[in-house]
């Protein structure tokens, strides 16, 4: 006969994992926040700028803010402003830090 599966078990387990993952974007925010140079301005300003991304319908200017992005971890400009010194643009670690090959 088939052992009968502990959902509540799998359930707990898939819920730590979600936990992890919202606190790991959480994470990664706030560490883009800082690269960016963002965190020099105030949460008003900055909750402010944010609100206006969302809410723009305009194609071509997404378009240049995702290509000023992309440069941007690509290393290709958009240096940080007032970030940590020494460390270069485009070097923000999206998997929590694990440096790939």
């Amino acid at each position: 006969m088939r052992k009968p599966r502990d959902f509540d078990s799998e359930l707990k387990v898939l819920a730590d994992k979600a936990k992890a993952l919202r606190e790991r974007r959480v994470r990664q925010l706030g560490e883009l926040v800082t690269a960016t140079g963002a965190d020099t301005l105030d949460a008003d300003m900055l909750a402010g700028a944010l609100l206006h991304a969302v809410t723009v319908k305009d194609a071509a200017t997404k378009e240049g803010w995702r290509k000023a992005g992309a440069a941007f971890f690509l290393g290709k400009g958009g240096k940080p402003a007032g970030g940590p010194s020494g460390q270069q643009s485009g070097t923000f670690p999206l998997d929590g830090g694990a440096t790939s090959a």
